[in-house]
């Protein structure tokens, strides 16, 4: 999907130099603008990819990071998320650098996750506290909209009591909405309970899910967030970037961190999936990225993944996956693929 604007072709002015058939100024709105999903219960409108900031100001520099949001922007992005453990905060405050700059924190729908934050870890309610205000001094902003609880950082502190601490950063003003991350099926259903004595609700569920990874998700956990109307935003959309074609041999993935995480899809089933995704691509003129972004979409219990990107390209690949309709014969043959 290309982000046109409108051109205003009333009055049109030609630069010295320029050919007057050239192409006009365009001025206006991107197209993308205009696309908006609901997030769940949250009251926020939100283009259904967001942009994650989990390698800025770790592989992505302060310059390429904001040339990425600029250019997700562009395209009509609004939605962008980030974490106080994402390179140690930095992500946090290139991001924070980025909407001061560009003025624009109220065109923003911005969702941190707390509980893996080195300074303040788990989510007891002083730490919870904490971790939320030194977020918001990074970020250089005065509330978050949505603040993901992550349930893997912390199974001791009991759940009450992270929704209470939640419930007074809501009633304060620093938080609008409350998303989980890391909950089994069991704890939204206590979490709901508990909503009904006046805590907050989850409205929003962080969860790894892909066309090749599903098991942690399909089952009781995708039930109840259907049952609750909770909006999913996928992480790991492409599987540590496997689903996006461009790493295919294990032996030049290296042994770093993510060369393992990528040697793990490097079977039978991955090559399969990925010669499904480059037909598809194929046939639709669209990168094999945005067909896998585009197979999430299609899951109706799905708003918006979360997408992370090392380049302006990887963007303009990325939003593409918005713009395709797969079809059930599409949706099929990528399901005998994965099987």
């Amino acid at each position: 999907m290309a982000a046109y604007e409108t051109a205003d072709q009333t009055s049109p002015t030609v630069t010295p130099g320029t050919h007057p058939s050239g192409p006009l100024p365009v001025h206006g709105a991107p197209v993308g603008r205009a696309i908006r999903v609901p997030l769940g219960e949250t009251g926020f409108s939100v283009f259904p990819l967001v942009l994650g900031g989990a390698e800025f100001g770790w592989h992505v520099d302060i310059a390429a990071a904001h040339a990425i949001l600029d250019r997700y922007v562009e395209r009509g992005g609004n939605a962008i998320h980030t974490s106080d453990s994402y390179a140690a905060g930095r992500s946090e405050h290139v991001i924070g650098r980025w909407m001061a700059g560009r003025r624009n924190r109220d065109d923003v729908v911005l969702s941190v996750r707390v509980g893996r934050g080195a300074d303040n870890p788990g989510l007891g309610p002083v730490n919870l506290v904490r971790a939320v205000e030194s977020s918001l001094i990074r970020l250089g902003t005065d509330r978050i909209d949505v603040l993901s609880l992550d349930g893997t950082a912390d199974r001791t502190t009991l759940l009450e009591d992270t929704l209470a601490t939640a419930e007074w950063l809501v009633e304060s003003g620093k938080v609008r909405a409350i998303g989980a991350a890391g909950y089994r099926a069991t704890q939204l259903v206590e979490a709901r309970i508990l909503s009904a004595a006046g805590y907050p609700r989850f409205t929003v569920l962080d969860v790894p899910y892909n066309v090749l990874r599903r098991d942690e998700f399909d089952g009781d956990l995708r039930l109840v967030a259907g049952a609750q109307g909770i909006a999913v935003t996928p992480s790991q959309a492409l599987e540590h970037g496997y689903l996006s074609g461009v790493h295919r041999e294990r032996d030049r993935v290296g042994g770093s961190v993510r060369g393992r995480q990528l040697a793990a899809s490097m079977n039978r089933r991955g090559a399969r999936t990925l010669r499904a995704l480059d037909r598809i691509a194929g046939e639709l003129t669209v990168p094999p990225a945005a067909v896998a972004i585009a197979w999430l979409l299609a899951q109706r219990i799905v708003a918006a993944p979360i997408v992370n990107a090392y380049a302006v390209s990887h963007v303009d690949e990325l939003v593409q996956g918005v713009g395709v309709h797969l079809s059930r014969a599409h949706l099929a043959e990528i399901a005998r693929a994965t099987d």
